[in-house]
C-alpha cells in the first residue's frame, strides 16, 4: 500500500527594506520575483511589530523565508543562509529600524515569546550602499538572483 505524500503548506516569503535606499531593496526584489512566479510573497519594511505578525500567520507547520539585505563584511552581492530556529541570527549584520529595532530583534523576541513558525530560513543579500535615493549596485542585483534561485531550489 502506497501513501500519498501529504503536501506541507506553500511557504510565505517575507521580503525586508525600503526600496528607496539603495541596496537595502534587495529582500523587496526577492519578494516581488517571487509572487511573479505564483509565491506567497509579501513586503515587508522590518519593523519588529509587522514581523512578528507574519510569524503568527506562518503558524506552526509554515516555512517562513525572510530575505534582507545585511552587512556582515562579505563583498556585495553574497547570499548568506541562517536557520533561524536553530541558533539566534548575528545581529550586527542586519539594520536597524529607525526605531532601533530590526529583523534579529523581531526573531530572537518572537522566540522568547514562542511564537516563532514551524520554519524560519533568513536569506541575507550583501549590501554595499544604503543611501537614500541611491540604485542598487549590480553586485546585489546579482544576488537577487542567486537567493530566488536558492530559494527555488531549497522549497
Amino acid at each position: 500500500m502506497t501513501h500519498a505524500r501529504q503536501k506541507s503548506p506553500v511557504p510565505l516569503v517575507l521580503g525586508c527594506g525600503f526600496p528607496d535606499r539603495g541596496d537595502d531593496a534587495a529582500g523587496l526584489f526577492v519578494a516581488r520575483r517571487l509572487k511573479q512566479l505564483g509565491w506567497d510573497a509579501r513586503e515587508q519594511s522590518g519593523e519588529v511589530a509587522a514581523l512578528l505578525t507574519a510569524f503568527e500567520q506562518g503558524g506552526p507547520n509554515r516555512t517562513v523565508i525572510l530575505v534582507d539585505a545585511v552587512q556582515s563584511g562579505a563583498p556585495p552581492g553574497t547570499v548568506i543562509r541562517w536557520d533561524a530556529r536553530a541558533k539566534p541570527l548575528p545581529r550586527e549584520s542586519f539594520h536597524r529600524s529607525v526605531h532601533g529595532l530590526g529583523v534579529a530583534e523581531a526573531v530572537e523576541l518572537a522566540r522568547v515569546l514562542g511564537k516563532l513558525p514551524g520554519s524560519l530560513l533568513i536569506y541575507g543579500i550583501e549590501g554595499a550602499s544604503f543611501e537614500a535615493g541611491a540604485p542598487p549596485c549590480p553586485e546585489v542585483l546579482a544576488g537577487v538572483e542567486e537567493a530566488v534561485r536558492r530559494i527555488l531550489e531549497e522549497v
